[in-house]
């Protein structure tokens, strides 16, 4: 498939880490409305750089769009695409509007094009291996997810100082702007209305918390830097979910059963360990101890925790395996392997990879059209939610997407 990628910040840079693992994929060019950012994409890719969106649109070559540009920009860019008869993947959320994620779909199905987006970490190893296990029955009837997606004390950690490889600023104004939620709570979303289904109601709350995170915004940007969700599915199980950029990192993902529960450290890591453990008396026993709860590996002779199972792999495991960057010096391929190993492994482009061959095969989308709403449905609302929280019911649906492709 050739696609062209429009949007050349930050998040670029995070897809182009693993572009070379998926050789059926090839980029005919790439677009930014910074001239500079154009010029140092072109210097360190060597990548086609399009005179205008338009001219991009125009080559007969592109069959797909890949969206990347702020989260404002995202409906126009995608529906001129669509328009166009371009297949897309646009970058989450969606849309700020229900209202106008569902006029996409309905543009993308009169001109005959797909209309995918992103998260894709539903396709990573570990939540592949979480899926089966909870499919297996091996932690019986699933009745309770909790999702932790905090991400540090944004105002601490100096992020106006970080670039990418080509030099793009870290999007601090833009993640402060638009809010730990629009900007993550999809990562948990795909896998958990993946497992469960559509959710039939949803109890929210969402409020900004700290101020004078950095000296070129206001005192309070007016956005929430912390949400929490609960959701509940018709299966009777219920998920709980929490952003915030105000909390230490915690990204754990944990499913709980009747007879057990099943545990991964960071939806942000493909690879991430995956712990088992069927409850015993002695393990739920053992949790009353604070010496065994301190010290998690003498915990673990108790039960508490459980064992680590083996990953399960799919057809583009490898992308995040070794190092995939275009040029790199010694020291930065060490530091690219400490990242890779012990902080994030992503596989950005794997949601494209699926889109292809999807078209490639004839085949529905595993992510449907009903699905991708639904979640982008879900994240709005808990963004609105606001300091006097929601209880609703939402009024998107979609049905039950079944197993993961790409298995091996």
């Amino acid at each position: 498939m050739k696609i062209a990628i429009v949007g050349c910040g930050y998040v670029f840079d995070i897809y182009m880490r693993t572009l070379r693992a998926h050789p059926e994929i090839s980029v005919a060019g790439v677009f930014d409305i910074n001239q500079e950012r154009n010029r140092r994409v072109k210097d360190y890719y060597n990548f086609h750089i399009y005179d205008s969106y338009e001219a991009m649109l125009a080559d007969a070559d592109v069959e797909t769009v890949v969206n990347l540009t702020w989260i404002h920009a995202h409906f126009e860019v995608t529906k001129k695409a669509l328009e166009a008869g371009k297949h897309v993947y646009s970058e989450k959320p969606l849309t700020r509007s229900l209202e106008e994620s569902i006029e996409l779909f309905e543009i993308a199905r009169t001109h005959g094009v797909r209309l995918y987006a992103a998260p894709c970490n539903i396709y990573s190893d570990m939540v592949r291996t979480i899926f089966k296990v909870v499919k297996d029955g091996t932690i019986g009837k699933p009745l309770l997810i909790y999702a932790e997606l905090d991400d540090n004390p944004i105002h601490l950690l100096e992020f106006e100082k970080v670039r990418s490889p080509t030099g793009a600023p870290w999007p601090l104004e833009e993640e402060l702007r638009e809010g730990c939620t629009y900007e993550h709570l999809g990562y948990h979303l795909v896998w958990i209305c993946g497992l469960l289904g559509p959710a039939v109601s949803v109890t929210a709350f969402s409020s900004e918390l700290v101020e004078n995170k950095t000296p070129t915004l206001p005192n309070f940007v007016g956005t929430p830097d912390y949400s929490v969700a609960c959701l509940h599915f018709a299966s009777g199980a219920t998920a709980r979910i929490t952003c915030s950029f105000v909390a230490p990192r915690d990204h754990r993902m944990r499913v709980i059963g009747d007879k057990g529960e099943v545990v991964g450290d960071s939806y942000r890591h493909y690879r991430s360990p995956v712990y088992l453990e069927r409850y015993t008396k002695t393990s739920l026993n053992a949790r009353k101890f604070r010496t065994l709860r301190t010290f998690p590996s003498l915990g673990r002779i108790f039960g508490i925790g459980g064992k680590k199972i083996p990953l399960l792999q799919n057809w583009k495991s490898h992308a995040v395996m070794k190092d995939q960057t275009v040029r790199a010096s010694l020291k930065q391929r060490a530091v690219e392997w400490i990242r890779r190993r012990e902080i994030y492994a992503q596989d950005k482009f794997v949601g494209i990879a699926e889109m292809a061959r999807e078209i490639r095969e004839n085949r529905p989308q595993f992510l449907s059209p009903d699905f991708i709403l639904h979640v982008n449905e879900l994240t709005l609302l808990v963004q609105g939610a606001g300091t006097t929280g929601l209880a609703t019911k939402p009024v998107t649906s979609f049905e039950p997407i079944g197993s993961i492709p790409g298995a091996v």
